[in-house]
């Protein structure tokens, strides 16, 4: 993976962390990914470590969970 990867589920609290996150690493360096609308890799981002949203997964794979807007369950309904 050559970008980081920030799911989220399009809460308030996400949509703010989406923006701070392309201002401080850049739209080029990370691919955003809303869970709440494209569901189909709600099972990606499990595999990943995310274990509520809004969250980073980094290029080596690390994941970084960034305030609290949902829980995945949450996100699975």
């Amino acid at each position: 993976m050559s970008k980081s990867i920030f799911y989220h589920a399009g809460c308030s609290v996400c949509v703010s962390a989406e923006q701070d996150i392309i201002n401080l690493v850049g739209s080029s360096n990370v691919e955003v990914v809303n869970i709440g609308e494209d569901r189909d890799r709600i099972s990606e981002a499990e595999k990943a470590g995310v274990k509520s949203v809004p969250a980073l997964v980094t290029p080596n794979g690390n994941t970084l969970h960034i305030n609290f807007g949902a829980s995945m369950a949450d996100v699975k309904g």
